[in-house]
This record gives C-alpha cells, structure tokens and sequence, in this order.
C-alpha cells in the first residue's frame, strides 16, 4: 500500500493509495475524516476537502502548494522518509510542519510516483540560474534532484567525458586546539581534484577506502596556514562543525580567483562524509548531490557533451517534452568567452586612458619645446651663421624632445615598479611578476611621444632666418 501522510499542527493527513484519505487525531490514532480516494481524481479532490480543515494548509498560495507535492515526488523516488526540515525552511513555518513523511510499499512506486506527480501540476520553474565550468547543478527553488546516479550514467554513456564528479558543499567553523577559522568546504569524489585543477602539496588524496564514510580531510593552503601556522598540520585532528576529522592532505596553493574568492579557503572531504557528518541535520535523500561537474578529453565536445548531458538528465528525471529542466547545465567555454570579452573591454578601456594621457603629456612636450625655441632664438641664428644647416638644427631639437620624454618615461616606470613590489610585499595573496617586454614597450612609447610632439618645434628652429634670428634680444 502506498501512502502519503502530513502532520500538519499536531493533526495527521494521510492519503492512501486505491484505499482512503483519512485525517486521524495525534492523541489516540482514531480517524477524524474519512474519504474514498480510488482514483488520482478522487485523491486529488479528497486532498483538497481535507486542506480545507487546516488554515496553515490552505494559507500556502496554489505554486506552493504544487512545489511541496512535487517534492513528495521526488521523495517517493528516491524512496527516502525524512523531509521534516527542508520543509521547514523552504516554506518558513516549522510549527506548520511539524513533520512530513513519505512512506513507500514495494511494488507500487510508479503508481505512487504517478499520484503524487498528477496532484503537483508543473514544474516550478527557477529564476536563478546555476553556476558551474562544465556541470550541471540543480535548478534553484528544486530540491535536489541531482544524484550519484546521474553522476555514474553520465559516466557510462558519455564516452567523451573524461572525468565526472559528484559534490556537496557548505561552510562550517573548523577548530584545532584553539585556534577557530571559518571556512567552506567541498564534499567530493575520486575525480573532483583532476576536473578543478587542485594538487596535492602535502601528505596524500584519499584513497578509495575513504570514500566509503571515513573521517578524513584535505585543507586549503588559507585553511592550513590559519590552523597550523608554518606546520603542515598532517596527522593532525581537527573539529568540524561537531564532528572530529583527521588531516591527511594538504592542497597546493592556487590564489585569489578572477572573481576576487580566495580559492584556498577550502576543505575537501569524502562527499558520503559530508552528507553524513556535515549535512545530516538537514535529512538529505541517500545519494543526493548538489553539482556534477566534468570535463572532456577535447574542448571541441563540450557543446555536444552538454546538449548529451542534458538530454540523458531529462531522461533520468522523466522530464515530459516542452517542461522546465529541473537542473541547470553551464559550459565552461561560455564562461571563458564572457570573461575574454570583459578583459578585451577592460583593455580597450584602459589603452584609452592610456592614449589620453600620451597625448596630453605629448602637448606639454611640444609647449616647452616651442618656449625652448623662442627663448634660444639667438643661438639658432648663431649656430645656423657658422655653419649649421636646417636638418642639424632639426635632430638637435628632436634629440630634445626625446630625452625629456624619455626621462619622464623612466621616472613613471620606476615608480610603477616600486609601487607593485610594495604591494606584492605586503600582499602575499596578490603575486606579482614584472615583465621585461612590458618595461621596454613602455620606454618605446615615450620616446615615441617625445618625437611626434617635438617635430613641430623642431621644424619651426630649422626654418628660422639666421639674420633675424642674431637680430633677435
């Protein structure tokens, strides 16, 4: 027999699959309201009778009351009886529900399945999008639809991805002795570290016993640093949450993300230990995972691989045709090819400033040359009376012009590299490499600078009249 049953401020509901919808009392079992609920309809309309009994019940608006059905759809699924708290802090009201458990006899899932999916109506669509490299994520607003199953088809009849890998995640205080830090971790099977890049510094990865539940974790070089100071911490016991890890790795560095997220600021553990150990007090479904992210053996099948991953998710998930994923899938090439656009426009942004400022350091160059000239008059006349010809006087006022904006140069790149040492010295999370090219493109422009602006002035001392020039005071 299937049954759906709700506690509902003391008062139980119950649906009984080709039986009864009956509401019984708390106090001593008997049965307050009984309805026939033969068909998906009479259940259907049996459910709405009773609703009508319990204001809490029937102060949840109709998409509400759709998405927590759907929700027991999902539990009869994946066969699982505990939902009490996810209930409660999706909808906000923890006295309402006070419990709320799915039982499921063998033999009838799909029947039950069938019910409760009929009773829900549409997917809930989500206004959030998800966020990952190559992977897919469940919609938000859905409860966790993901699974380690999906995790192993997509594994096994996909042959172009390379590694797959289901995970969890959360943040939780982490304690050694009496040092207490607050960091995220990263609840992850075999293939996590190879998809994301992450080597191991110190100690080693887990092995394939650990997966299996055991109390073992891998700190980020932050983490690390902040619990142990210069030590390596391997061996060590540090407290989770509520629960005692043993440190058997540590994670090379990796630095500050493009995003400004300290990257390692993080802990990796089993993720059957962290559903277990770090997300137990939300009841989570057996198996259930938050993101699978993978990669593929050549970049030029992501785009295949996504439209496969997502067709074989719909599949699995028995999504009809034209309905709502409840996942979301991002292609890491979509990223990379927004983040190149932004930095492409970043560039085009600061090459302006930088062309605005060389032109305006170009003029100021060319108004002292010209007071320069003005000013020398007399000595160009000179120079010119014994013997100077135009083009001498020419590359002497450019050879000028150069050597001021070259000195300028100098002055601003010597600056620049005493301001990025300063900064990689006390910013250690910030590194900082100085390139030679850079240095000498920078030197190049200036005297670049120095001789277009210093042109003008220079022609205009070389086309001077000696004898109006010695007649000059």
């Amino acid at each position: 027999m299937t049954a759906i049953s709700m506690l509902i401020n003391g008062e139980r509901v119950q649906a009984t699959g080709g039986a009864t919808f009956e509401r019984r009392n708390p106090l001593d079992g008997s049965v307050a309201t009984t309805a026939p609920a033969a068909t998906v309809a009479d259940a259907k309309a049996a459910a709405d009778a009773a609703a009508k009994a319990f204001p809490a019940w029937s102060a949840l608006g109709p998409n509400a009351r759709r998405a927590l059905l759907l929700k027991a759809a999902h539990a009869l699924e994946a066969k699982t009886a505990a939902f009490a708290t996810a209930m409660a802090a999706e909808t906000g009201a923890s006295g309402m529900w006070a419990g709320f458990n799915v039982h499921l006899a063998a033999g009838l899932l799909q029947e039950a399945a069938a019910l409760t999916t009929q009773i829900a109506g549409e997917v809930i669509p989500s206004d959030v999008p998800g966020s990952l490299a190559m992977g897919v994520r469940q919609a938000a607003g859905s409860f966790f639809t993901l699974t380690e199953g999906d995790v192993d088809a997509i594994r096994d009849e996909i042959p172009e991805v390379q590694y797959v890998s289901g995970s969890l995640r959360g943040s939780s205080q982490v304690v050694y002795a009496e040092t207490n830090w607050s960091s995220s971790w990263q609840g992850i099977q075999p293939d996590f570290l190879q998809i994301n890049g992450w080597q191991i510094a110190a100690g080693e990865a887990f092995q394939p016993q650990h997966y299996s539940g055991d109390k073992v974790v891998i700190l980020g070089e932050t983490t690390r640093r902040e619990l142990f100071g210069g030590e390596s911490g391997i061996g060590e016991t540090v407290r989770i949450g509520r629960t005692n890890f043993t440190v058997v790795g540590t994670l090379a560095p990796k630095g500050m993300s493009g995003f400004g997220r300290d990257q390692d600021d993080i802990m990796m553990v089993p993720l059957d230990t962290a559903r277990r150990r770090l997300l137990g007090a939300i009841g989570l479904p057996p198996s259930t995972v938050m993101d699978i992210s993978l990669t593929v053996a050549d970049a030029r099948d992501l785009t295949y691989v996504q439209g496969e991953v997502e067709s074989l998710l719909r599949q699995r998930h028995r999504i009809d045709p034209g309905a709502n994923d409840d996942f979301q899938v991002r292609n890491v090439s979509q990223i990379v090819a927004t983040r190149n656009q932004t930095t492409q426009q970043m560039s085009w942004l600061l090459g302006a400033v930088a062309t605005i400022s060389l032109i305006v350091g170009g003029i100021g160059i060319m108004n002292i040359m010209l007071v320069s000239v003005t000013e020398r008059i007399r000595e160009i006349g000179l120079r010119m009376a014994v013997g100077a010809g135009p083009s001498d006087i020419r590359r002497q006022f450019l050879a000028e012009a150069m050597l001021l904006s070259l000195g300028g140069g100098v002055l601003g790149i010597a600056l620049g590299v005493i301001g990025a040492l300063l900064v990689g010295h006390y910013n250690s999370e910030l590194p900082i490499q100085l390139n030679g090219n850079v240095v000498a493109l920078a030197a190049g422009f200036s005297v670049a600078t120095g001789l277009f602006f210093g042109y003008y002035p220079a022609r205009k001392a070389s086309e001077l009249d000696p004898i109006e020039a010695l007649r000059q005071q």
